[in-house]
């Protein structure tokens, strides 16, 4: 089976833009208007998103990482400061993100068959495999 490129959701508006203008050429008026409004309101969206800036002890909670060692990246400039000296802010685009530990395979501790859901079987699979 062969898999399709979805576009990242930054990639959206472009391509949104370019489905309304194919879409244009065949008569679609309006179906190519609303979805040139669509990509408009994403890239604002997204825009907002990438300018909002949080405090070192917010962007502990967005992180993962402690607020102490999200201040020594700035001090050290390895993060740019978004907010003054002595008040440091971390913009939403430049703020790291702690990998996730891998979650535990729920599938293990269902004790009857009957207690095993399909997501949980496909989780199993996902993450050990076929066995």
């Amino acid at each position: 089976m062969t898999r399709t490129h979805q576009p990242s959701i930054g990639d959206l508006p472009a391509a949104w833009r370019r489905k309304a203008k194919t879409l244009r050429r065949y008569g679609g008026q309006a179906l190519a208007t609303a979805l040139e409004r669509c990509a408009d309101e994403l890239e604002g969206t997204i825009q907002e998103r990438d300018d909002t800036t949080y405090s070192l002890v917010e962007a502990s909670r967005e992180s993962g990482y402690s607020a102490d060692h999200l201040g020594r990246l700035v001090r050290e400039g390895k993060i740019p400061n978004a907010g003054r000296p002595g008040a440091p802010r971390i913009a939403r685009v430049d703020l790291p993100r702690k990998a996730a530990p891998p979650a535990e395979p729920q599938l293990a501790a269902a004790t009857q068959p009957s207690d095993v859901s399909n997501a949980q079987i496909v989780q199993s699979i996902i993450t050990r495999g076929i066995e």
